[in-house]
């Protein structure tokens, strides 16, 4: 049967007497064998270690005299036809391998080529002839008692059919098993057999027919046995009869294959076997290389943490830090799995976040320093080196928000700046004592304006040293990030051009690098790196590219299983490490910060400048407000605010210029307390203008050389206050006039006041251009109040009951309106001097001026009416009573004339002569009107007659003596127009 087995399961051999073709059908079997061992190797495994390694399976050649695997058989179809069981298991292949081994198609082989019929016409052709001999001798020469055999067969199997027919059909099932109660009663029913006295007879009877029973059975079932085998009798005996000959060809077939492998053994031992060593030896080597290289790496590796303290011993956190996370690195790739470093990795992250704590104090500490330093001219920032290599560790440990830190000790260095500042003042000042006054802020208020006013200089010549100390840092830690920045779009763009090149690069090695393949050997790992430059150089690109490599496997190899790494570790690490204050880092890829953060730290540094120029005017506010209580800032006088106005304005310019941005905080106090000044400075005035009109005597002044001095100032239009002169400068008498423009004015000394009031409004508004709105608006109600004022006292005669006066006389009116016309001459120069210090959009308050012109024009008309109704009542009081009798002239005349010469008298020093001329020609319009009105009463009209003579000679006698007034000898008085025309 084993024969019979191993026959079923081996090879088939040609039947034939030449040894010729025996051996060569074996060969080719061996040959194609050989092609289907090798086609799993066509992509082998990268090998590591003896050659042992290289294949787990034995080899036909080297062990065909020992036991292997290959000698253990197993006859299939013994396996399939399993005595033991009742019949064959359909699921034999799918419970083991699943459904799927079942309904799975299997993929045609692309090693075999479709098979047609037109591949068998060949056969067929060779065949076709002796196909046809045969069918021929078949039909002439049929089988020997072909008929009485096929009879007989039918014979007999009717016969067996019969007798098949009484066996039970339980015992042809194909389940029967007598283990099943059921099938076991049925077949021995217990029923025939029983213990009972009586029966024991029976029993035995029936025990024995069941004995026979089934012994009948089992003799029909070997008939049919019997009878099966007889029919196939004559392959029986072929079996047998060739069972000598298969044995003779299998000796042979062994003999053949053993011969052949002896052969090829010595071929292997002879030609093979010196070029494998060498191969091992190489691929040996190389691991001897890469366990070298892997523990220099550890050695490496083992020197980090003393490296670590030294460089944190200097400083030098960017270097600790990237030699920390190179580490982390490298344990992950390279030392992945090394028992020795299991701890390693925590501990270099608990050292990282204790770096972390270090940068941030060390950088608080050098922060602290820097702007604590005394405060001289020295710009530059200290420990610039160290600052940058502070600065690189924030950002690789993503600090990003360090400039808070650099926030708040700005605010406390600008406290303690004050401070200082306030106890330095007030240590030299004597008359304070702090035993007495024990806070600081009350002994800072009792320093007069001139002490507290150095102090001020002082605090801000402090902050602006301190604000450019500041720039100065803030910019190196700016051009620190916007470097980072440029380096990584730098690097950005070399990875693109690199990935392009390494694209083309390995698209040209596919062409160019060959390999031998040989149980899984590459040729790479026959040689050393160094004699494959092109191939060394993409090693490390290799590895960044695919850092999950093949690993070697095999229990021969030269390293230990824990230091086992990819191929391409073979390259030698170093560790980097920064130098101190190097600005080339090359470790930007590192840090992972984003262009946008980046960018938002750039301008978060950029508004720190700014905020410390906010900072610097918020601590200067504090400052002023605090000395500012109790009014001491409205109650100085206007040079002291213009000098602290003028100093503030420096300062907030000269920070304007270092911080590139302008804060308001500390021109807006100052504006404020600019509002209080006005105010102050307004009332001042209009309550010292208030109480001179209110003590004006009403009579001509005679003007100091200082006021014409102030006049004369005021040239082309352009308000120019003049210089203070020296003490021993000659004294000039004062004059009986202003002279202003070529024009006399005889004015009050109040209208003096006035206008270096005004002067001093416009002065203001020089040295405060913040206030000039404000300063118009005051001014403008300044003006106002004049007018209204000096109306109620003239016009109004209220300058009788508050000053005493017995009456308010023409010159007092004509010194009025002079005194209204030297201030309206005035106010287009003052409007221009506004104008050009005000924003366009404020061009509207300008109107103001205008209505007071207007204003000072009517109030000018107001008081030549009055003027002219003065004489017009008088002219109505004596002309009403005229009568045209002797002596001529008339006593009414020589009163009229007498009253304009004391008009004339009056006025004339006062008004200028046009103004003299214009006002009696109103004033003889009006004698004129009411002599005519009286001649008409009296019915005198120019007949010639003798009324008609004293009428002319009265007012030729008027006409003399008017014209012969000083400035009125050419004035056409038209008294012809007094008589009525003839109709």
């Amino acid at each position: 049967m084993y024969a019979m087995a191993s026959s079923h399961s081996s090879s088939p051999v040609p039947h034939s007497n030449n040894s010729k073709a025996f051996y060569k059908k074996g060969l080719e079997t061996a040959q194609q064998v050989g092609l289907v061992r090798s086609l799993p190797d066509v992509c082998p495994k990268e090998p590591m270690g003896d050659s042992n390694s290289l294949c787990d399976e034995p080899s036909v050649v080297a062990d065909q005299h020992k036991w292997t695997i290959y000698h253990s058989k197993v006859n299939l179809p013994a396996a399939l036809n399993d005595p033991r069981l009742a019949k064959r298991e359909s699921d034999f292949f799918t419970k083991t391998w699943g459904q799927d081994f079942v309904e799975t198609e299997v993929m045609p082989s692309p090693y075999l080529l479709p098979i047609t019929k037109d591949h068998f016409s060949l056969y067929k052709e060779q065949i076709a002839l002796r196909e046809k001999s045969h069918e021929k001798w078949k039909t002439i020469c049929p089988p020997k008692d072909n008929f009485d055999r096929t009879a007989f067969t039918q014979s007999l199997a009717h016969k067996s059919r019969g007798d098949l027919e009484q066996v039970p059909k339980i015992f042809l099932k194909p389940d029967f098993a007598l283990e099943d109660s059921l099938t076991f009663n049925a077949v021995l029913p217990w029923s025939h057999f029983s213990t009972a006295g009586g029966k024991g007879n029976r029993d035995a009877a029936s025990s024995k027919l069941l004995q026979e029973k089934l012994s009948h059975y089992l003799d029909i079932i070997e008939v049919n046995i019997a009878h099966q085998i007889s029919l196939r009798s004559d392959a029986f005996f072929h079996a047998m009869s060739s069972q000598h000959e298969l044995q003779d060809y299998l000796r042979k077939t062994s003999q053949a294959v053993t011969l052949l492998r002896d052969k090829i053994s010595q071929i292997d031992r002879i030609m093979c076997e010196g070029s494998l060593r060498i191969l091992r030896q190489a691929l040996t080597r190389n691991n001897c290389t890469k366990v070298y290289k892997k523990l220099k790496l550890m050695a490496t590796v083992h020197q980090t943490q003393p490296t670590v303290q030294l460089l944190l011993a200097t400083s030098e956190y960017v270097g600790a830090l990237d030699l920390i996370a190179t580490t982390q690195e490298v344990l992950q790739q390279e030392l992945q799995g090394i028992h020795s470093f299991r701890h390693l990795g925590s501990q270099l992250c608990e050292l990282e976040k204790l770096i972390d704590k270090m940068i941030i104090a060390e950088f608080t500490s050098y922060v602290r320093n820097d702007l604590n330093r005394p405060l001289d001219d020295d710009y530059h920032v200290i420990e610039e080196e160290r600052l940058v290599s502070l600065v690189f560790g924030l950002l690789k440990q993503r600090k990003l928000n360090f400039y808070e830190i650099y926030y708040g000790e700005m605010i406390t260095t600008a406290k303690n700046i004050i401070k200082q500042c306030v106890v330095s003042t007030i240590s030299q000042i004597d008359e304070i004592d702090p035993e007495v006054v024990t806070k600081l802020p009350d002994q800072m208020r009792r320093l007069n304006f001139s002490h507290w006013f150095d102090l001020l200089k002082n605090i801000f010549s402090k902050f602006t040293i301190f604000l450019q100390r500041v720039k100065a840092t803030l910019t190196v830690i700016r051009c620190v990030v916007l470097m980072v920045l440029d380096k990584n779009q730098r690097i950005r763009e070399l990875e693109v051009m690199t990935a392009q090149k390494n694209i083309g690069r390995e698209s040209n090695m596919d062409n160019e690098l060959g390999y031998l393949t040989h149980e899984g050997l590459f040729i790479s790992d026959a040689y050393s790196e160094g004699d494959l430059p092109h191939v060394a150089t993409n090693t490390n690109f290799q590895r960044n590219a695919s850092p999950s490599s093949s690993e070697p496997s095999g229990s021969d190899s030269v390293s230990d299983p824990e230091c086992t790494t990819d191929s391409s570790s073979s390259k030698e690490h170093t560790l980097p490490s920064i130098t101190p204050g190097g600005v080339e880092i090359i470790m930007n890829e590192d840090m992972k910060l984003t262009d946008l953060e980046l960018g938002k730290i750039a301008n978060n540094i950029q508004e720190l400048i700014y905020n410390a120029s906010d900072i610097c005017h918020d601590r200067c506010v504090k400052f002023l407000l605090s000395r500012a209580k109790e009014g001491f800032l409205e109650k100085l006088n206007s040079s002291e605010f213009v000098s602290l106005s003028r100093t503030v304005e420096a300062f907030v310019l000269e920070t304007e210029k270092i911080c590139g941005r302008r804060s308001m905080s500390l021109r807006g106090a100052l504006q404020s307390q600019a509002n209080k000044f006005v105010n102050r400075f307004h009332e001042e005035r209009k309550t010292k203008l208030s109480l001179l009109l209110d003590t004006e005597r009403w009579k001509p002044a005679d003007v100091p050389a200082e006021f014409q001095d102030l006049v004369d100032s005021i040239t082309d239009g352009k308000i120019i206050l003049p210089e203070k002169k020296s003490p021993y400068a000659e004294e000039r008498k004062p004059t009986d006039f202003l002279t202003v423009d070529g024009q006399k004015y005889a004015v009050v000394g109040t209208v003096l006041i006035l206008i270096r009031i005004i002067l001093e409004y416009c002065s203001c508004i020089d040295d405060i251009p913040s206030i000039t709105t404000d300063m118009l608006t005051r001014l403008s109600e300044l003006l106002k109040y004049f007018n209204s004022r000096s109306c109620q006292l003239v016009l109004g005669a209220g300058a009788l009951q508050v000053v005493g006066l017995k009456t308010i006389s023409t010159k007092t009116l004509g010194l009025s309106s002079r005194c209204l016309q030297l201030i309206v001459h005035y106010i287009p120069v003052i409007r221009t001097h506004f104008e050009a210090r005000m924003q366009p959009k404020q061009y509207s308050m300008l109107r103001q001026f205008d209505h007071i012109t207007k204003d000072y024009n009517d109030h000018i008309a107001e008081i030549s009416a009055k003027l002219v109704s003065i004489m017009d009542g008088l002219f109505d009081k004596l002309l009403s009573k005229y009568e045209v009798k002797a002596p001529v002239p008339s006593m009414c005349f020589r009163t009229i004339c007498k009253q304009m010469a004391k008009m004339h008298e009056a006025i004339y020093d006062v008004l200028p002569e046009e103004q003299t001329r214009a006002l009696f020609l109103r004033i003889n319009s009006s004698c004129r009107l009411h002599l005519k009105s009286q001649l008409c009463h009296l019915n005198v009209t120019n007949d010639g007659g003798p009324q008609h003579g004293m009428v002319a000679a009265d007012i030729a006698f008027y006409t003399g003596n008017v014209q012969a007034l000083k400035g009125l000898k050419d004035l056409d008085l038209g008294m012809a127009e007094i008589w009525e025309q003839k109709r």
